[in-house]
């Protein structure tokens, strides 16, 4: 699972209802919510965020928890 999997599944989010909602096919949102190699684009992150009433910036945060610089 990724994390905006467990996102996901944190808020009981509906992935048919943001599918829906942002245009996004349901194997894409499978995809993205489940595998993690998957990469998920600026777009896709900002439409998901419209359609859960997620702030971005906070959707964000979340799904890109513990990435740091290389050499700091």
């Amino acid at each position: 699972m990724t994390r905006l999997g467990e996102f996901f599944a944190k808020k009981s989010i509906n992935k048919s209802d943001v599918a829906r909602k942002t245009g996004l096919s349901k194997p894409r949102l499978t995809e993205l919510t489940n595998n993690p190699q998957t990469k998920l684009r600026a777009d896709e992150l900002y439409l998901i965020a419209l359609a859960i009433d997620v702030d971005p910036g906070e959707l964000l945060e979340y799904v890109c928890q513990g990435l740091k610089l290389k050499n700091t």
